[in-house]
């Protein structure tokens, strides 16, 4: 009907905050507008079921946090979404996660069911020279794996007491300074890595 289609246009402005832009060419709007326009025009017929594709690749941090209130706030009207990508903290958003490498699933559960199943455990380093400290703790004894995980490095390790103990005076032997050593909670991205290790496969989008 045409009042329907008249309301739900409204609404699809509303939901994506461009009521004040309707006449606006879309050509014209920035990246993450786009997005939630693109969003709007999807769930314009109601839909069951919403698949999207890395909507949020190329937009900044601030516009893919408010895509990501979009996506819940549909989820909220009951509408199933699907959503692909490839930056692990956004991951942690969904309530449920498959994770596949090489185009094969190797798991699937919530976000905390996949943390809590990694069995290694994991210390955060923050040191004075993080591309130097991976190179170093590699092959260490003890040392599962070693990667930058922004500034800080992340070390698998398979005995915490023993790493806590070796780890700072192997870097100090090498001239790098340890700022600080605990154990953390892995982040997603720690367990897809360790998921693909224990397969014996390579990290590969």
């Amino acid at each position: 009907p045409r009042n329907r289609r008249a309301e739900r246009r409204n609404w699809v402005l509303e939901m994506a905050g461009l009521k004040e832009h309707r006449e606006r060419l879309t050509r014209d709007l920035p990246m993450g507008w786009k997005q939630r326009l693109a969003l709007g025009c999807a769930v314009l017929h109601e839909p069951p079921i919403l698949f999207l594709d890395e909507p949020t690749s190329g937009v900044d941090p601030i516009s893919r946090r408010r895509f990501w209130d979009l996506i819940y706030a549909l989820t909220q009207q009951g509408i199933t979404v699907f959503v692909t990508t490839h930056y692990m903290e956004e991951a942690e958003y969904c309530q449920r996660l498959a994770l596949m490498n090489r185009g094969r699933l190797i798991a699937l559960d919530t976000p905390i069911q996949l943390r809590s199943g990694m069995r290694e455990p994991i210390l955060e380093l923050q040191t004075d020279n993080s591309p130097k400290t991976v190179e170093t703790l590699k092959g260490q004894p003890g040392v599962i794996e070693a990667a930058m995980f922004g500034r800080a490095v992340h070390v698998v390790v398979e005995d915490v007491a023993h790493a806590r103990a070796t780890i700072p005076a192997t870097l100090e032997s090498r001239s790098i300074a340890v700022r600080s050593i605990e154990e953390i909670v892995p982040s997603l991205e720690d367990v897809f890595v360790s998921m693909v290790r224990a397969q014996g496969g390579a990290v590969l989008g």
